[in-house]
């Protein structure tokens, strides 16, 4: 049936001229009939990424959707054959985080209660909920593409396919484990890259402390150290000052102590010389607050041993922790230029102990948290508290124990889990990684080649990003997902990569796989070819 043309003279009623295009359209088979009339010229070749169907399309849905659909039209029309099809990203924290709420899940040990059975059929059940609205949104829209033969991420043939890009990379020696101090969501009880953490930045208040750490060797003197992580605190290991700056010791006369730190920040504990304002004898000589009774190079504190803050780790570490170390991306903006140390929980923190011979770089320092960002017993004063609930408690005992110098609070720009909503913290956890800092010279010249519209995107956010990528992160500790094909040894001494389910079989000599999430494939095991040979 021909299109009925619109009367030029007569109104126009959009709602009824897009319902008639539509039916136009899929009386015709517009679509499906473009795909024949092109097949057998040169491919062009798209692929979707895919969205989520647990929630409704939105605006940026709608602009990226246009300019797919804009992008392979240009190409039908210039000559190609255009292969269209729709895919849904069926997997990952979106899914798994409707679910917790919905069972209330809050960790690992709910998720074993219940079974990671019953937790991804749960999943499963609401992954293609709004499929339908998705549908009908894409084909108002005008997008042609092809819905009957999309792609799920979670079918076996797909998550095949992921098994054997991961394969290709191991062979090429591009995966490797290391333990990292990574941004960490307590909401989604997983790591995340370090591109998930920058999603979601906001001003948020957390309390900041000045805290005194006496020396060993002379207790009526302290080094003071700042920190907004009280958290933190009980697992400190050390402390780090700057090797070329030089520190001052000062007799505070109202506390009758010794503190050292750095002279431009005294305003840290005495507000009138806030902002680097530096002591004025003729103004402070009537009642003064302290006088300055020496100082010291950053490097000729290295080796100072302090008594710890809390005794939670002393028997462990008490030989090679709680003693001053070096670096030198400690900085004289803010704070004391003393820089508390927690290996578990901090990036820097972590690769000073390791240089200082304070933790192995295999070894997990303290870190007394669960999943869940609640303390364990461990740290028996805290157990069951959430980290940052209980920095009202840990300011409270430091305060009781005389360790407290100053306390106040700070709004600084803070991340976010972008998933769960709640504030991330930084933990050493041991994770996969695939090598992207050692080919970004590679990934720079590919981009260079690469015609970006507009240009600016490709010389600016993206250039700039790859340019400094560092190793990305793509383990998860979650469930509903694609799990990383890799069978080790209770040693890690061999570690077989699996790469297809046919392979799978052969090794194992379980038969019949039909599906790869965890519940179908956890209690599979292949012999050690070291059992084998003997």
């Amino acid at each position: 049936m021909p299109f009925k043309l619109h009367n030029p003279s007569a109104p126009i009623h959009i709602p009824t001229s897009e319902t008639n295009v539509l039916e136009y359209w899929r009386e015709i088979d517009a679509f499906k009939t473009s795909q024949k009339l092109s097949e057998g010229k040169p491919e062009y070749s798209f692929f979707d990424g895919p969205p989520f169907a647990t929630g409704k399309p939105h605006y940026g849905h709608l602009l990226a959707g246009t300019i797919k659909d804009v992008v392979t039209r240009h190409a039908h029309s210039t000559g190609h054959h255009v292969e269209r099809r729709f895919g849904w990203d069926t997997h990952g924290l979106p899914v798994e985080h409707e679910i917790d709420k919905t069972l209330n899940i809050k960790g690992k040990a709910d998720v074993m209660a219940l079974g990671i059975d019953k937790y991804n059929a749960a999943c499963r059940e609401i992954v293609m909920r709004y499929a339908g609205e998705w549908k009908d949104t894409v084909e108002r829209m005008g997008r042609w593409i092809d819905f009957e033969s999309g792609y799920k991420t979670l079918q076996p043939t797909f998550m095949e396919s992921v098994w054997w890009v991961f394969g290709q990379l191991w062979e090429k020696n591009q995966v490797y484990r290391g333990l990292r101090v990574m941004p960490y969501s307590t909401g989604c009880t997983t790591p995340l890259s370090n591109f998930e953490a920058g999603e979601d930045y906001r001003d948020t208040r957390d309390p900041t402390v000045t805290v005194a750490f006496p020396l060993v060797d002379d207790p009526s003197t302290s080094l003071l150290a700042w920190t907004t992580t009280p958290y933190t605190l009980p697992s400190n290991l050390g402390l780090c000052v700057h090797p070329d700056f030089t520190y001052i010791k000062i007799h505070d006369f109202e506390r009758n102590q010794n503190f050292i730190l750095l002279e431009n920040l005294l305003g840290t504990i005495y507000k009138e010389y806030a902002g680097g304002k530096k002591p004025d004898p003729k103004k402070d000589q009537k009642e003064p607050k302290f006088k300055k009774v020496g100082s010291f190079q950053g490097k000729d504190m290295v080796g100072w041993r302090y008594v710890p803050m809390f005794d939670y780790f002393t028997e462990q570490y008490e030989d090679r922790a709680f003693r001053v170390l070096s670096d030198t991306y400690v900085t004289d903006s803010s704070g004391t230029g003393i820089v508390h140390q927690a290996p578990a929980f901090g990036e820097d923190d972590h690769r000073i102990a390791v240089a200082h011979g304070v933790v192995r770089d295999d070894e997990i320092p303290p870190c007394p948290i669960d999943e869940s960002g609640r303390f364990t017993d461990e740290v028996p004063e805290y157990k069951g508290q959430y980290v940052k609930d209980a920095d009202a408690a840990i300011i409270k005992e430091l305060k009781s124990k005389g360790r407290l110098i100053s306390r106040s609070d700070i709004i600084h720009s803070y991340p976010f889990c972008w998933r769960s909503g709640t504030p991330l913290i930084y933990r050493a956890v041991p994770v996969w990684f695939v090598r992207v800092a050692s080919i970004s010279d590679k990934l720079v010249a590919n981009n260079e080649k690469t015609r970006w519209v507009p240009a600016n995107v490709g010389e600016g956010r993206f250039g700039g990003w790859i340019k400094n990528a560092r190793d990305w992160n793509i383990s998860r500790n979650r469930y509903w997902g694609t799990p990383i094909p890799l069978w080790a040894s209770a040693d890690l001494q061999e570690i077989v990569c699996i790469t297809s389910i046919s392979q799978l079989e052969e090794l194992s000599g379980v038969k019949g796989i039909t599906d790869l999430h965890r519940e179908s494939i956890d209690h599979i095991t292949i012999r050690q070819s070291r059992a084998r040979a003997s």
